[in-house]
């Protein structure tokens, strides 16, 4: 039996020498997990300013272009609203014309004089700023071609853009048909 017994301590034993060097081996794996995640940390910040890097070594970020496509759109809006700018040269068209008629012209030319001078040079800035906004979107959606080749432009720039040219075109459009007469004339004298 004496034997056994030694036998068994001498399992005992051994079984306690493990135990700290498996403690000590899984704590070594923790810790080796543990430098492992932080090592993958550094490593994506590194990759992140890396992309970073390249981003900015390969050329413009597109914000100018952002900006013109915005401004684009807000100048064809104005030219469909109206400007303070086109209200204040038409009060001063018909102040103009006020002074230029004489209380004999007719009924006819008071109206011309007065208010379709005023009308059509409301139309003249619409048109003025709707002309400049379809300029500004298209210089926005060709931009690309002189740029740098192999960086895209942004799709909403490109989106913004275009909603820049159509506000241009209507704007334009009706800045035409509103000067011409052809849209909200003058009433007849009769």
């Amino acid at each position: 039996m004496e034997t056994t017994t030694d036998e068994t301590a001498a399992e005992d034993a051994r079984t306690e020498e493990a135990a700290p060097q498996e403690a000590a081996t899984a704590d070594g794996t923790a810790r080796d997990a543990a430098t492992g995640r932080a090592s993958g940390a550094d490593a994506e910040a590194d990759a992140d300013a890396e992309a970073t890097a390249d981003a900015e070594a390969a050329g413009p970020s597109g914000v100018g272009q952002g900006a013109g496509a915005v401004v684009s759109v807000a100048l064809g809006i104005v030219s469909l609203t109206g400007s303070w700018t086109g209200t204040v040269a038409a009060a001063r068209e018909t102040l103009v014309g006020q002074l230029r008629t004489s209380s004999t012209a007719s009924v006819s030319q008071q109206i011309k004089e007065v208010y379709g001078d005023a009308w059509h040079t409301t139309a003249l800035w619409a048109g003025l700023f709707a002309l400049v906004a379809l300029v500004t979107g298209a210089v926005v959606l060709v931009r690309p071609a002189f740029g740098a080749p192999g960086r895209p432009q942004a799709p909403w720039i490109k989106s913004v853009a275009w909603a820049g040219v159509a506000l241009g075109v209507i704007g334009l459009l009706l800045a035409v048909l509103k000067y011409s007469d052809a849209l909200l004339g003058l009433p007849p004298a009769s």
